[in-house]
């Protein structure tokens, strides 16, 4: 592979991160390398929501609510006019029991609604109406599903070592038939035993969330991909069918004493690579754990950093978070910026730009702010 310029790291050049090591924080702001865009939702009795983001396209924006009431909003992308509700929860053949995640694929005009509970796929066109379900072939359980490509979806199979011990299944990441999930492609990351981020109390055991840790991550036209029980990180390059080591960890995961550490990648721009470690650790008395902390490699200074990134739209510093699962290869970051808190600054003349001109219109009430970002071009 060819490098990417006179001062970058060329792209076969591997990453060594010490998990164990304390870095120096630096403070870089968004605006300086990512474009930026807010979408204000429109607010009216059908169009109440949260703001959870869940996929952007060139023409739509979808849209739930943090809690599992369903809800799928579908919103003008550009000007953020309600579109539509969708609502299709329940146990029918034509419903979901619930939103895990969302893929949007606007050339075929369908959006894919899944859900970690069985892994059932369903699929509607944008104005809700029911096309098909299927689920991936050959597994009851998969996360971070991405359009891969006009005919198939890419998403990462957990192993079932804590579920089922006496017949394990690794994990690997598929490549799967949008039409009925039939297996296009597999993909396997080599490691000697299954390492996961997994907390224990006696018999008792946790894991964060299925959706907190990053298996696959879009970068520009490849892939990157983790795998827990793997020291090394991967990009995935479609056209060759290949797996390029991209960072490599130290100490090893499978020398760590609990609660280890495991290096969960995040965003990936030209110039930064925004990681996060992620700690197998939890309060079973409170019922919370996994603390997380920001990691960022510079490519340019070949160096590693405590990443304080901060949006350019307000006058004090606002940080932003790097370490959110990336929507799309265009779109890397979509967060609601809520009303009451935009109204607030405004009052303190603490906005500028766009933001604070949006931020003039609002009410307490309103519905969120959509911050975009993606990659500069």
């Amino acid at each position: 592979m060819s490098g990417c310029g006179g001062n970058k790291q060329s792209t076969n050049e591997l990453v060594i991160v010490d998990v164990t090591k304390n870095y120096p924080e630096k403070e870089l702001i968004l605006q300086d390398f990512m474009d930026v865009e807010y979408i204000p939702l429109e607010t009216n009795d059908e169009f109440v929501t949260q703001g959870k983001v869940m996929a952007v396209g060139a023409e739509v924006i979808l849209i739930t609510n943090w809690i599992n009431d369903g809800n799928l909003f579908v919103f003008d992308r550009k000007t953020g006019k309600g579109l539509k509700k969708i609502n299709r929860k329940g146990e029918g053949g034509e419903e979901y029991v619930g939103i895990t995640e969302i893929v949007l694929d606007e050339a075929n005009k369908e959006i894919f609604v899944i859900a970690y509970t069985g892994s059932k796929i369903s699929v509607y066109d944008l104005d809700g109406n029911f096309k098909r379900s299927f689920k991936a072939a050959g597994t009851d359980s998969h996360i971070n599903t991405f359009n891969y490509d006009r005919e198939n979806l890419i998403s990462y199979v957990p192993d079932n070592s804590l579920e089922n011990p006496s017949n394990v299944i690794h994990p690997y990441y598929l490549i799967f038939s949008k039409q009925d999930g039939s297996i296009t492609r597999k993909i396997s990351i080599p490691f000697d035993e299954i390492k996961s981020p997994v907390a224990r109390d006696g018999e008792a055991w946790v894991v964060p969330v299925p959706t907190a840790v990053y298996q696959i991550i879009p970068d520009h036209v490849s892939w990157v991909l983790m795998e827990t029980s793997s020291d090394t990180i991967y990009h995935y390059l479609p056209d060759a069918n290949t797996t390029i080591p991209l960072i490599v960890r130290t100490p090893s995961i499978h020398t760590m004493d609990p609660p280890e550490l495991f290096l969960i990648p995040s965003v990936f721009t030209d110039r930064y690579y925004f990681m996060s470690l992620l700690k197998a650790e939890f309060n079973f008395a409170i019922g919370r754990g996994f603390p997380s902390s920001g990691l960022m490699y510079d490519k340019l200074e070949n160096s590693l950093f405590i990443p304080k990134i901060y949006n350019g739209d307000y006058t004090s510093k606002r940080e932003v978070d790097m370490t959110s699962r990336p929507l799309d290869q265009e779109f890397i970051i979509g967060q609601s910026l809520q009303a009451h808190e935009l109204v607030e600054a405004y009052g303190k003349g603490q906005l500028k730009g766009k933001l604070e001109e949006i931020a003039a219109g609002l009410n307490e009430e309103s519905n969120p702010v959509i911050m975009l970002a993606k990659y500069r071009k």
